[in-house]
């Protein structure tokens, strides 16, 4: 029967989603432990589409977002991809050894391992605001674990969308990693799956739903979920240097990014010459009208521009002082919006109650150190954290009394691209790790091996208890307990 309504066409892609889950079941279930020639050939063959089709791919970021640069895109998106598969291919290998455990002194002569095998179907969940390197991330880890694998793509990134799904079904089988994007109207129907491992990223109340509905089949999650990240330069630190890299950081992507810094904190007395530099910066990066400048990424979509637009508002009316960086069309082009530095934000402000996401940043004055320590510490726990100062006794304060999900001193958000380290959140900013090694470890079920030497008497513990040996056993390990004690 020819599909005419809406409702038929969305029941049908629900229909196909959850016949690929159970494929993938029935895939993996003939095929539990991928050998590892299966897992390198795949991720070697990954690498190079990846290559393949990267002007394909940033043209459709582009038009997925209305204007961003294609080499930004390059960077972002697709140099990472690249990397992290890379790091994969070249360490794969050690990452499936059994790791070889101690025995407790009472069973030596056992041997002891933790044998890494793959969890099974892996559902990942993948935002707007960078599509390539938030789904292929954690589908590198999956497939280095041995996993099968589901993506769902954001309705925002449609054009990208299609690219990708084109680009991995050249590679792959349906049983072995599957796309989904817009044709997903309810999100709730991919995460209600009976997926072995969630991995999603996101804000932090539509994780909290992710987690909700992964609970109902007790699925384990990896949230990445953003924050507030601030920005803490010391009296240690050049305020023009500082300035140039925050900039920079919430300039990216227009600041649509989950690791930007939301918010800096910087000494009072600094502060006007922080604003002048972040304003020099911005036109050095930019120019000074950005509304043609192909470099300058827009906002992604009008009901963001509109979610931006109050936040300054709502902060205007509430007695903020608001400096843009630069000049641009609002009328001919308001979604590539300059940065909007903002000074005198109160805790009544949206804000600074809210992850800003987009090219705006608040500037908080603090007169001591251990005041922006504290500032930072009554907000939630935010994903990435900068510090800049050359004084490594401050730093080391200012790294044991704060927590996030990762740091970056003396500049921004590098640590997420070097892959032999953890990515992951803390708190309200996440929970799990992915990248490298972690991420393998993530997506792969840690089974405890313990066989028995032949010869070794374990009878010895049986029933009836009190023998000599259980006496004996008890005495040296327990010795005695306290006789006082009733």
């Amino acid at each position: 029967m020819k599909l005419t309504h809406l409702s038929d066409i969305q029941h049908s892609a629900t229909a196909h989603m959850q016949n690929i889950f159970a494929q993938q079941k029935i895939a993996f279930d003939a095929e539990p432990y991928p050998e590892l020639a299966y897992r390198r050939n795949k991720l070697v063959q990954l690498r190079k589409q990846i290559i393949r089709y990267q002007d394909v791919i940033a043209t459709a970021i582009s038009q997925d977002f209305g204007s961003r640069s294609i080499e930004e895109s390059k960077l972002l998106d697709l140099l990472g991809s690249v990397l992290e598969a890379e790091h994969a291919i070249k360490h794969v290998h050690r990452w499936m050894r059994p790791s070889k455990r101690h025995t407790e002194l009472l069973f030596l002569s056992n041997n002891l391992r933790v044998q890494y095998q793959p969890k099974g179907v892996v559902g990942v969940i993948v935002p707007w605001n960078f599509p390539v390197y938030l789904a292929l991330g954690p589908l590198v880890a999956a497939i280095a674990a041995g996993n099968r694998v589901m993506i769902k793509l954001s309705e925002f990134t449609p054009a990208t969308n299609a690219v990708l799904r084109r680009m991995l079904q050249e590679i792959f089988e349906q049983e072995e990693v599957a796309v989904f994007g817009e044709e997903i109207v309810n999100p709730a129907e991919f995460t209600n799956l009976p997926f072995n491992h969630i991995v999603f990223t996101g804000s932090p109340a539509i994780g909290r739903v992710v987690m909700r509905s992964a609970s109902e089949n007790l699925t384990p999650v990896t949230l990445e979920l953003g924050g507030k990240s601030p920005a803490l330069v010391t009296r240690n630190y050049p305020i023009a240097d500082a300035a140039k890299r925050i900039l920079h950081g919430k300039a990216t992507n227009c600041g649509q990014i989950c690791v930007a810094p939301d918010y800096a904190l910087v000494p009072q007395e600094s502060v006007d010459q922080f604003v002048a530099e972040c304003q020099h910066n911005f036109t050095e990066m930019f120019g000074r009208n950005v509304t043609k400048n192909l470099d300058y990424t827009s906002v992604i979509n009008e009901r963001h521009l509109q979610r931006i637009q109050d936040i300054l508002t709502d902060a205007k009316e509430k007695g903020a002082q608001i400096i843009a960086c630069g000049e641009y069309d609002f009328e001919k082009d308001a979604r590539r919006m300059p940065i909007h530095i903002v000074l005198n934000c109160t805790q009544q402000m949206r804000i600074l109650k809210e992850e800003l996401f987009g090219p705006v940043l608040p500037i908080i004055a603090y007169n001591s150190l251990d005041d922006a320590i504290a500032y930072i510490k009554t907000d939630e726990r935010p994903l990435a954290l900068y510090c800049f100062s050359h004084n490594n006794a401050e730093l080391d304060h200012i790294l044991k009394q704060t927590h996030s999900g990762g740091v970056t001193i003396n500049d921004w958000g590098w640590h997420v691209v070097n892959h032999d380290a953890p990515f992951g959140g803390i708190g309200n900013s996440g929970m799990g790790t992915y990248h490298g090694e972690e991420g393998f470890r993530e997506l792969s079920h840690a089974k405890t091996v313990f066989s028995r030497h032949r010869l070794f008497p374990t009878q010895l513990f049986y029933a009836p208890y009190g023998t000599w040996v259980q006496k004996l056993t008890l005495g040296f390990f327990l010795k005695k307990g306290d006789p006082t004690l009733k």
